[in-house]
This record gives structure tokens, sequence and C-alpha cells, in this order.
């Protein structure tokens, strides 16, 4: 569990972290990259004087008949040693190993390495407990079986030690004031980088709450200018929807006015004195009529509100389309009777396979109720021409797509009108028919929720009455 976790992370900080960390990581990383060649730089010269020595050593070596000499004249053995801070030892031994002259406890090179005459030769040892740079040559000596003789001068590392603490202390001090004022100037480069969003801030919060205009996506950095055009279109959305509200609100207070000053006016003509039984009664019929119209308006408000209330919200399930269609017609036919309407079912039988889709039951049910219930009130009904409603669900197993259809033989819908009467509360010209004009804007909200196909033509095309036919295809059939 981390004590110190904030709950909001700091864009500030995050790039902070991500600048920063790096550049204190590989800090020490170069301070050991820069030890290691120090440490090269400075056995150089020395490597070079170690070579200088073993080369002057080698020309003193001496062949004849006796054997093989050495003679180092005192002076020279004087000056070879003359050094302060390291210790400087020398060996050379004759060919067939014999000591000849300097140290006997050098310690020699490694017994499987072959001979590299008149090469000198580098490595590193031990010599009583300190380490110590060893410079060595095989010479060549003039004898029947080509044997050679070891030259070999060894120095301590004192002042190789010193010289690469120098370099280290000249290259990395000035990194710890460099340092600082590199992360000063990050911070400030970071500052600097992000004063564009607390500009956007800043004109985001001094704007008015009615204020739904679009940003300026010119004044802000490429990279910040995608989230701007992403609020302007939220801002454009929510624009709209506003307005869609305002208007929504507006039309449903003009549509609900009328059957509530209905309402009004039948009791003010039922409280009159010199009203008769027959007027009373007809006046409380006509409240009777103006009040279930008014709550058939309110509802149809409130479906029309289930429906828009967004597609990630709603509850999705498997429902059985012809299911659900023979329940709305049972619901619908003592209405479709009082009409005199014949009202029926055509299609895929019930428990067939391939009908079902994924969906919110009750916005099913909705969405045949009132393709139902508007094709009732649309299409005239006489004893020689009988009004017929039809409602359809067809499978097409091979496409995974089901169809419902309702249709019935009234006059149809001009292909003016059409796209009209998709609208909220339009209703066609010169139709007496009872309705609000919402149940096919909640049929096109259902729809859109569930990613169907609507279309609207004429049932009976070229006849007197063409009828209107509407036809849904589902996509996701099971």
């Amino acid at each position: 569990m981390k004590l110190f976790q904030r709950e909001q992370r700091s864009l500030f900080g995050e790039i902070l972290d991500w600048m920063l960390t790096p550049l204190l990581l590989l800090w020490p990383i170069s301070l050991a990259l820069t030890w290691l060649v120090a440490q090269n730089i400075a056995s150089r010269p020395f490597d070079r004087a170690l070579e200088y020595n073993v080369q002057a050593l080698a020309q003193l070596i001496k062949s004849d008949a006796k054997g093989v000499s050495f003679n180092l004249p005192q002076p020279a053995r004087e000056i070879l040693r003359a050094d302060e801070v390291d210790m400087i030892y020398f060996q050379v031994l004759g060919v067939r190993g014999e000591f000849l002259s300097g140290e006997r406890d050098l310690p020699l090179p490694a017994q499987e390495e072959k001979p590299a005459p008149g090469e000198v030769q580098m490595r590193d040892a031990e010599m009583r407990g300190s380490p110590i740079r060893v410079a060595y040559l095989w010479v060549p000596i003039d004898q029947p079986g080509f044997q050679y003789a070891l030259v070999q001068v060894a120095e301590t590392l004192e002042k190789r030690s010193v010289l690469a603490t120098e370099i280290i202390k000249g290259v990395m001090l000035p990194q710890f004031v460099i340092l600082p004022l590199a992360v000063l100037l990050v911070w400030l480069a970071l500052v600097r980088g992000i004063k564009p969003l607390s500009q956007l801030e800043e004109r985001i919060r001094s704007r008015k709450s009615d204020d739904l205009s679009p940003l300026d996506d010119k004044v802000v950095p490429l990279e910040v200018a995608p989230l701007v055009s992403s609020i302007n279109d939220l801002l454009t959305r929510l624009k709209e929807s506003i307005a869609t509200q305002k208007r929504f609100l507006a039309d449903a207070a003009h549509q609900l006015k009328t059957p509530l000053a209905g309402l009004r006016m039948q009791a003010d003509l039922a409280q009159r004195e010199a009203s008769s039984a027959a007027e009373l009664k007809q006046s409380l019929q006509q409240i009777g009529r103006a009040s279930v119209r008014a709550t058939h308006t309110v509802n149809q408000l409130l479906s029309l509100a289930r429906a828009e209330s967004g597609g990630a919200g709603i509850t999705r399930q498997t429902c059985d389309l012809v299911s659900i269609t023979m329940e709305v017609i049972q619901d619908s036919l003592p209405r479709a009777m009082e009409k005199r309407i014949d009202l029926g079912y055509e299609g895929v039988e019930l428990g067939s396979h391939g009908v079902t889709i994924l969906g919110n039951d009750t916005l099913i049910k909705e969405l045949i109720r009132n393709l139902i219930d508007n094709a009732i009130n649309y299409t005239p009904s006489t004893p020689d021409s009988p009004g017929i409603v039809t409602a359809r669900v067809l499978s097409d197993g091979f496409s995974q797509v089901v169809v419902l259809q309702v249709e019935d033989n009234g006059p149809g819908i001009p292909a003016t009108e059409r796209e009209l009467v998709f609208q909220p509360f339009y209703r066609a010209l010169g139709n007496e028919a009872d309705g609000s004009g919402l149940g096919l804007p909640i049929v096109v909200e259902i729809v859109q929720k569930h990613d169907a196909v609507l279309e609207l033509e004429d049932a009976q095309p070229g006849k007197p009455m063409p009828g209107a036919k509407f036809t849904i295809r589902f996509s996701n059939a099971t």
C-alpha cells in the first residue's frame, strides 16, 4: 500500500519525473565510465615509461661463449629507482631462467604464455601485497636453440591513482554545479511549456455558463489542438441537446395547454347554475376525454424521455421478438375492436429459432405498441371498407437479420411528409385522428438505441388507400 499515493496525477510532475529520473540515474553511470576512462588515460604515460625502461635494460644484456650476462651500473640503478611516490622493481633472467639481476620475488609471466620476442607486453600483478603494473620483454639470445632472456620492470600504482583522481575531480566537480542548473532549466522549461494549458483553463473558467461557443484552437499548441477539438465537439453536441430540450419543453407545454384548457372550460360549464343533467353529463364526458388525452400525452413524453436516455445506459437482454409482438397485439385488441379494425399477426411462429435479439424488453414493447397504436389511430374503418392492421416478424437465418413490420390499409403518408412525421409533435394536415405526435419520434429513438434500421413505404403502392408499412431490421439476431 502506498502511503502517499495521490488520487490525481500531475502532468507537470509526471513529465518532470520522466525527465529528471533518467538524468539522475545516468549521472552515477557517467561517473563510473569517467573513472574507467580516467584510469586508462592516467596509465598510458606511465606504461610508456615502463616500456622505455624495459627496452633500455634489454640493451644491457650481453651474450658470449661463457653465457648471458647483465651489468647495470650503480648510478643507473639509483636513477631507475629514484621515485618518491611509487616503488620500481626490475628483474633480469637468463635463458635457463637463472637470476641475473633485480628482485628475485618479482612475479613471472604465466607459464602457458608463449614468448613474443622484441615486443614489450604489459600485465597487472601483485608484489609484496601491493598491486603493480609490469612491463616485460623476451630478449632473443644469439645461441643455438633460439633461447630467450626475460627482462621485467614493475611499478606500483600510486601515481596512476592520483592522476586518475585528479582527472575525475576536473570532470565531475563542474557537474555538481551543472546538474542543479540543468534541473532548474528543466523546471522552467516545463513551467513555460504547460503555460498554454493554464491559459486555456483560464479562458474556459472565465466563460459564462450559457456561453457554448467553440474554443479557438489556433492559439494552442499542436499537441493540445485535438483536446480543444474534442471539447468543441462536446460543446456543439451540448448546445444542440440544450436547444432540443428547450424546443421539446416548449412544444410539450403547448401540447398540454390544449387539454388542460379544455378541462378548465368544461369544468366552468358544468358549474353553471342553469346547466341541465344532459349538459352536465356531456361536460363530464368532455372532461374525461381531455384527461385521457392529457394522460396519454404525458405518458408519451415520459416514453420519449426514456428512449432518449442514452444507449449505453439501457439494460440489454435476449428478447423473443415474436413473443413480444404477440403480447402487444393482445393488449391492443380491445382498442382495435372498439374501432372495428382487424388487428392480426403474420410471419414466424412462436418458439421458432433465429427470432431473438439483444435489446431492452421494455423499449421493444414500447416500439411495437407505438407502431400499432399509430396504425389504429390513422386507419379508418367502415362496414364497406374495414380497417386492417397487420404485424409481422420475419427471419433471415443466413444474414442473421430479424425484420419487424407493421402495416395498415389507411390513407398512408405522402412522400413529402415522411421525414416530418418522425419529428416530435408533428401531425399530418387534414387528419382528425387523436394523437400527440410523439409515437413515431419514440420509435426512431428506440430504433437508434438498438442499432436497427427503420424504413417507411406504401403498403399498397398505386391504390387510392396505399396504407403505410413500417419495416425495422435488427441485425443482432441470435
